[in-house]
C-alpha cells in the first residue's frame, strides 16, 4: 500500500493530446499529480502517469481515443469521495478527471427527468428539482461532495435505497464514451428499451466499460409527509431485532439505520449529535409518504421499538429536528478519525434476519483479534459497513485491521450475504471475489468486459483478481474426460 511512480506516460501520447487539448488541461507536474493519487480509500496511492483535467464531454472522447490509438490505460475519476479504491489511477496511465463536467442542462417535472453532466454533485440534483416538488433519491452519504458519473460508476446507494433503490433504478440513459473512444447512447428516456439491457451492464461497472459524459436521470416525487425517529437500544442485538421485527410488519420505511456504542462515541465527539445516553446502539427511522399512513406507521414503529426493549424513544416534528437526528449518522464515517488515526470502511451485506447473530460474531472477531470495530450501517437491508480502526504506526497493525477486514467479509459470505453492498469492488476487495464466485462465474463476467474493451485499457487491475486479458479466444471444455486438463470446465483468456 505504498505510493508507486513507474513515469510518465509515453511522450508520444503526451505529444498527441497536446496538439488536441488545451494546455490547461494536461497536468505533468509529479507534486500535482500526487493530488489524484487516490480516493476515498487513502491507504492505496499511486501516482498517475498523465492528469486530463476535461471541460468537455468531447475532450473525454478525444483523450480515450489518444489512448486507444497508443495502447495506453486510461482510469475515469469525478470527486474521488470512492471507498473502494475504484479510481485509483494507473502508475503508466491516463487520469482523466470529469469534475469540470458540473452541468445541469435541464430539470423537466412535466416527466420526471433530469439531464446533467457527471461531474455534478449529487445534492444538487435535489436542491434544483425540489422547488418543483422533486428530488433524486439515491444520497450517499457523501452526497454533498460526491459526482453523479461516480454514482453511475458504483452504482451507488444510500440511506434511503430500502424503498427507493440504488442508482441503477434512477437512471434511463447515458452518454458514454467506449474505450476505443466512440460516443453512445446507452437506454432511452422512455420507461422501457428494448433489447439487451447495456445501460443495466454500464451501471455498476466501476468504469471497466467506459466513461459516462451525461446522463438522464428518474426523478421521485417528494412525499406528502416525512417523520424521522430515534430510538436508544442497549445493544444492537435489540436493535437488530427491531429492524426486523418493523420489516415483519409489512412497514417499508424510507431508511433504517443502525450505530453502536463506539460509532455513537466517535459521532458525539465530532457533532454532538445528542442520542441517548448510555445506549449500545442506536436505531434511526425514517418514514415517508401520505400524512395519515405515517401516521400510523410512526405509532407502529414505536409499539415495536418498545417490544423489543428501546428505552428512549424521539420522534421529530420538523425538517430541523430531522437534521439533528440525522447528523450523528451522516457524519459517521469522518467523526471515526475523532477515536482512530486511521480506518478501513468495510461494505458487507447479510440478510437482515441475521444481524444479531452477524454482530455478535463481528464482536468475538474485534476481542480476539484485539482489534477496535465500530458500527454503523443501513441496517433496513442488511448492508454492514463496520469501521476497523487501527494505527497504522503500530507495527503489524494494519495488517491485522486488514485481517479483521477480510474475515468480516467472509462472515457476511457465510450467511448468504455479499462482500459488497454499495462501495462496489475497485482494487481493494478484488482478491474477495473468488470467496463468492467460481472461476467460471469470473470468467463469464470478464466475456462481458470483453466485448467492451477487448484491450483491456478502462481501469485494469479493478474487480477481478487476476490478470484476464481479452483479445483471445476462449476455450470451452465440456467433456468430463478432460477434467485433468487445468483448464477444464473453465473459459480460458
Amino acid at each position: 500500500m505504498t505510493r508507486t511512480d513507474h513515469g510518465s506516460t509515453t511522450s508520444a501520447l503526451l505529444e498527441d493530446l497536446r496538439g488536441s487539448l488545451p494546455p490547461h488541461t494536461l497536468v505533468t507536474d509529479p507534486s500535482e499529480r500526487d493530488t489524484y493519487a487516490c480516493d476515498g480509500l487513502a491507504a492505496y496511492r499511486v501516482r498517475p502517469g498523465l492528469v486530463v483535467l476535461v471541460d468537455t464531454a468531447e475532450q473525454v472522447a478525444t483523450t480515450v481515443q489518444a489512448c486507444a490509438r497508443h495502447r495506453v490505460p486510461f482510469v475515469a475519476r469525478g470527486s474521488g469521495t470512492g471507498l473502494s479504491g475504484g479510481a485509483l489511477p494507473h502508475a503508466d496511465g491516463v487520469l482523466i478527471v470529469t469534475s469540470r463536467l458540473r452541468t445541469l442542462h435541464e430539470v423537466r417535472a412535466e416527466d420526471q427527468r433530469a439531464v446533467v453532466d457527471p461531474g455534478v454533485i449529487n445534492l444538487e440534483v435535489s436542491k434544483a428539482a425540489n422547488p418543483l416538488g422533486y428530488y433524486f433519491a439515491p444520497d450517499p452519504s457523501s452526497q454533498q461532495i460526491c459526482s453523479i458519473g461516480g454514482n453511475v460508476a458504483e452504482n451507488s446507494g444510500g440511506a434511503h435505497c430500502l424503498k427507493y433503490g440504488f442508482t441503477a433504478g434512477h437512471v434511463l440513459s447515458l452518454d458514454v464514451v467506449t474505450p476505443d473512444g466512440e460516443t453512445v447512447t446507452l437506454g432511452t428516456e422512455a420507461p422501457d428499451a428494448p433489447g439487451y439491457d447495456l445501460l443495466g451492464a454500464f451501471v455498476g461497472s466501476e468504469g471497466t466499460l467506459g466513461v459516462a459524459t451525461r446522463a438522464t436521470l428518474r426523478l421521485t416525487r417528494l412525499p406528502e409527509e416525512v417523520r424521522t425517529c430515534l430510538a436508544g437500544f442497549a445493544s444492537t442485538d435489540e436493535a437488530g431485532g427491531a429492524t426486523s421485527a418493523i420489516i415483519a410488519d409489512g412497514i417499508v420505511p424510507a431508511a433504517i439505520e443502525i450505530m453502536d456504542a463506539l460509532a455513537i462515541e466517535a459521532a458525539e465527539e465530532a457533532v454532538s449529535c445528542g442520542y441517548p445516553e448510555g445506549a449500545g446502539a442506536v436505531l434511526v427511522v425514517e418514514l415517508d409518504g401520505p400524512a395519515v399512513e405515517v401516521a400510523q406507521e410512526l405509532e407502529r414503529v414505536q409499539r415495536i421499538c418498545a417490544d423489543h426493549g428501546c428505552f428512549e424513544f424521539r420522534a421529530a416534528e420538523d425538517a430541523a429536528e430531522r437534521a439533528e437526528i440525522w447528523k450523528g449518522r451522516k457524519s459517521a464515517f469522518a467523526a471515526v478519525g475523532r477515536i482512530s488515526p486511521d480506518y478501513i470502511v468495510q461494505d458487507g451485506v447479510v440478510p437482515r434476519t441475521s444481524l444479531p447473530e452477524v454482530l455478535r460474531e463481528m464482536g468475538r472477531i474485534s476481542r480476539e483479534r484485539g482489534v477496535r470495530v465500530a458500527n454503523v450501517f443501513h441496517a433496513g437491508d442488511g448492508n454492514l459497513h463496520p469501521l476497523v480502526l487501527f494505527d497504522a504506526s503500530e507495527d503489524g497493525a494494519t495488517e491485522r485491521a486488514e485481517e479483521v477486514s477480510g474475515m468480516i467479509l467472509d462472515l457476511c459470505i457465510e450467511h448468504g450475504g455479499s462482500i459488497t453492498g454499495e462501495h462496489g469492488v475497485g482494487a481493494d476487495k478484488a482478491r474477495y471475489m473468488p470467496r463468492m464466485f467460481s472461476d467460471e462465474d469470473l470468467d463469464t463476467m470478464q466475456l462481458v468486459r470483453c466485448a467492451f474493451d477487448p484491450e483491456h485499457l478502462a481501469n485494469p487491475g479493478k474487480i477481478y483478481p487476476t490478470p484476464r486479458m481479452c483479445g483471445e479466444r476462449p476455450r470451452l471444455v465440456h467433456s468430463a474426460d478432460e477434467a485433468a486438463d487445468p483448464g477444464a470446465g473453465a473459459l480460458v483468456f
